[in-house]
């Protein structure tokens, strides 16, 4: 333990973690050999080259090789950050999405926001087929193809229907703001399906899951005529 003028003990503040400061410096400077980043920590290049490995394996990085100018023998090994591997550091996406859309609400008006949120919809789900005709297995073709887009879909059987649920919503935040976008799906859903859906629950305005209600048995509401 340090101590302080006063005699009182206290945690020594710890060191970055090197793999951490690796992906950072390759970030930064890439693409960059495994020497590079030795001679720059001051750490064994046998130690940075076991990190180097384990990053690449891990795929937040890749190499490419670099001829060595004016020597003979292999070419130099390269490291530069994948796609993965930048996402470590975060994104700016939903700032960005909120950014977006208020300049366009701005310049064209709620209208202009709603025909964004419908393209949109339109766009994650344009492989479910029209032509099926079986309301469960369409239910089913839509939730697979918004847990490819990241909505942890599943359909679940519900009194005299089913339920679509999303489990996670990747754009919660963005939402929140613009309750279009909820709504755009929910109207597309019900166009694809062919018949009356009735939203439940939404994961932007605080609950644990967004759900969709689907009745599978249509009653007749014409009186029956007595024998």
């Amino acid at each position: 333990m340090a101590r302080t003028t006063a005699g009182q003990e206290t945690t020594p503040t710890p060191e970055p973690d090197t793999r951490h400061r690796i992906l950072l410096h390759v970030l930064r400077h890439g693409p960059v050999s495994a020497s590079d980043i030795s001679e720059e920590f001051g750490l064994s290049a046998a130690g940075v080259r076991r990190h180097l490995d384990n990053i690449v394996s891990d795929g937040l990085a890749e190499v490419e090789e670099a001829p060595r100018s004016g020597q003979r023998g292999r070419p130099a090994k390269l490291f530069r950050l994948t796609d993965a591997g930048r996402a470590k550091f975060g994104h700016d996406y939903d700032n960005l999405a909120l950014l977006a859309l208020r300049a366009l609400r701005s310049a064209g008006g709620e209208a202009a926001v709603e025909d964004f949120a419908a393209q949109r919809v339109q766009d994650l789900l344009e492989d479910v087929p029209e032509s099926d005709s079986d309301v469960a297995a369409k239910a089913k073709a839509i939730a697979d193809a918004l847990s490819d887009r990241g909505y942890a879909a599943t359909v679940d059987p519900a009194g005299g229907g089913v339920q679509i649920c999303r489990h996670h919503c990747p754009i919660q935040d963005v939402a929140h703001e613009f309750p279009e976008l909820c709504a755009a799906e929910h109207r597309v859903v019900a166009e694809l399906l062919g018949q009356h859906t009735q939203p439940l629950a939404t994961i932007a305005d605080g609950n644990g899951v967004c759900t969709t209600f689907i009745p599978l048995q249509t009653i007749d509401p014409s009186p029956k005529k007595e024998s």
